[in-house]
């Protein structure tokens, strides 16, 4: 099953949780954080939101950060994925 987002959407997939603290003491899943950096798995192809043109910025692969709290989770074929507005997306790694 594929997931095509629409208009200025854009589905990405978070790395995984730090598990451990930089001391070493190791997290449990309630105390880890969700992740910020994510990778670009689909984008939608833009077009009018609210009566203005929304041109996509972000490509397939690429790496970005994403608000800490931003988007929709899924859970498709066993693997987990958030829809965020493209405006959700605050920079791309490089």
């Amino acid at each position: 099953m594929t997931i095509k987002p629409l208009l200025d959407r854009v589905v990405v997939k978070a790395e995984a949780a730090e598990e451990t603290t930089k001391s070493g003491i190791i997290l449990t899943a309630a105390s880890q954080e969700k992740p910020q950096f994510a990778t670009v798995v689909a984008v939608g192809p833009g077009g009018m939101v609210d009566d203005k043109e929304v041109k996509m910025y972000v490509n397939i692969g690429d790496k970005v950060i994403t608000s800490k709290y931003s988007g929709t989770d899924v859970k498709i074929d066993g693997e987990e994925y958030t829809i965020v507005r493209q405006s959700d997306i605050l920079a791309v790694v490089e």
